[in-house]
C-alpha cells in the first residue's frame, strides 16, 4: 500500500463579496489547505461552482480548486469537459474535477430536471465520464452512447494537465465504488443515497461499512489501487457536544469513523495518522467552514508530511 502525503481541502460556501471570496481562499492557501470546493445544488445560500472556483483561483498562486461535486445531470458533459478546460488553462492547471450522479429529489422537484432512477443517472455518469475525456484528447471526438451522442466534435482549449484534471468520484454504493475503482484518479468515500433522493441510507453509516467500502475499490482496482488517492469529507470536528453544521449526512454511527473527527488538535492529528497507516486514507475534506478554526493546527501539522 502506496503511503500518500496528507492533503487536505475545505468546502467553502459563499461570501458577502469578491473581496471576502478572495480572503477566504488565501487564508485556506496561507494555512496549508491544498484544495478549494465548491458544492454544486441550487438550494441554499452557495455560489454557483464554475465562477467561483475560477474567482479562487484568480485569488491564489497554488491553492487548487474542485468541487464536491459537479452534478452530472445538471449539465451536458460536453459543456462541463469545456468549462473544466478553461478553468485548467485559467489556473495553471490546479483544477480537479469532482463529479456524481447527482441525487437529491428535492432539486430535481424544485428546478423540473427530470429524476430519473439509480442505474439510469449511474448509466448517464459512466458515459458522461467517456465524453469529458474525449473532449479532453486530441482530435476529433465522436460517442455514440445511450445518453450521449457526439459526432466529430473538436473542443478547445485543451486542459494543461494531460491527459486532463485528476477526476473525484464520490459515493458509497457499491456500484460508484467500483466505478470509482476503474476510471477517478481520488475517491471520496460518502454515505450511499437512498434510491428515492431524498437522503443519504442511515443503514450505511458506521464503522464496518466505511471499512467495507475500502474493501470494495480495493477489490475492483486490483493493480491499479496504489495509484487511487483515498479519501473521505469531515463533518465534524473538535467538541463532541458541538451541533454539527448543515450537513445531509446522517453522522449517528460516525464516531468511529474520520468523517466524525473528535477530540483536540493533538488527538485529531494521531486518529488520522492511524487511519492513513491502517487504511491508505490521505485526503481529508473539511465539510464545514465553522470547523476551521477548531482544524487548522492539524492541518498546520500534516500537510504534505
Amino acid at each position: 500500500m502506496t503511503r500518500r502525503p496528507f492533503r487536505f481541502g475545505a468546502v467553502v460556501r459563499l461570501a458577502e463579496s469578491g473581496k471576502e471570496w478572495a480572503e477566504k481562499a488565501r487564508r485556506l492557501e496561507d494555512a496549508g489547505f491544498d484544495v478549494l470546493l465548491v458544492p454544486d445544488h441550487f438550494i441554499g445560500p452557495r455560489f454557483a461552482p464554475v465562477a467561483a472556483m475560477t474567482a479562487a483561483a484568480m485569488a491564489t498562486t497554488t491553492l487548487r480548486i474542485g468541487a464536491m461535486v459537479f452534478s452530472n445531470d445538471y449539465r451536458h458533459p460536453v459543456v462541463l469537459a469545456k468549462e473544466a478546460a478553461t478553468m485548467d488553462v485559467l489556473s495553471d492547471g490546479r483544477l480537479e474535477l469532482g463529479i456524481g450522479t447527482g441525487w437529491l429529489r428535492k432539486e430535481y422537484d424544485a428546478t423540473g430536471i427530470q429524476f430519473d432512477e439509480p442505474k439510469v443517472r449511474f448509466a448517464r455518469l459512466k458515459e458522461a465520464l467517456q465524453v469529458v475525456k474525449g473532449c479532453w484528447g486530441e482530435g476529433s471526438f465522436t460517442f455514440k452512447g445511450e445518453h450521449y451522442q457526439i459526432e466529430d466534435l473538436v473542443q478547445e482549449p485543451k486542459p494543461v494537465q494531460k491527459p486532463g484534471p485528476k477526476i473525484l468520484l464520490g459515493g458509497g454504493g457499491p456500484g460508484m465504488l467500483r466505478l470509482a475503482a476503474r476510471q477517478a484518479d481520488i475517491v471520496n468515500l460518502a454515505q450511499r443515497v437512498l434510491p428515492d433522493g431524498t437522503a443519504p441510507d442511515p443503514a450505511d453509516g458506521g464503522l464496518d461499512n466505511f471499512l467495507k467500502k475500502i474493501d470494495i475499490i480495493r477489490e475492483a482496482a486490483g493493480e491499479r489501487f496504489d495509484q487511487i488517492e483515498l479519501g473521505t469529507s469531515i463533518q465534524k470536528v473538535g467538541n463532541a457536544r458541538k451541533k454539527a453544521a448543515w450537513s445531509e449526512v446522517d453522522l449517528s454511527r460516525s464516531d468511529e469513523t474520520p468523517q466524525v473527527l473528535l477530540g483536540d488538535g493533538k488527538q485529531m492529528v494521531e486518529r488520522l495518522r492511524a487511519w492513513r497507516e491502517q487504511t491508505g486514507l490521505s485526503y481529508f475534506v473539511l465539510h464545514n467552514e465553522t470547523d476551521l478554526e477548531d482544524f487548522l493546527p492539524v492541518v498546520a501539522e500534516l500537510a504534505g508530511t
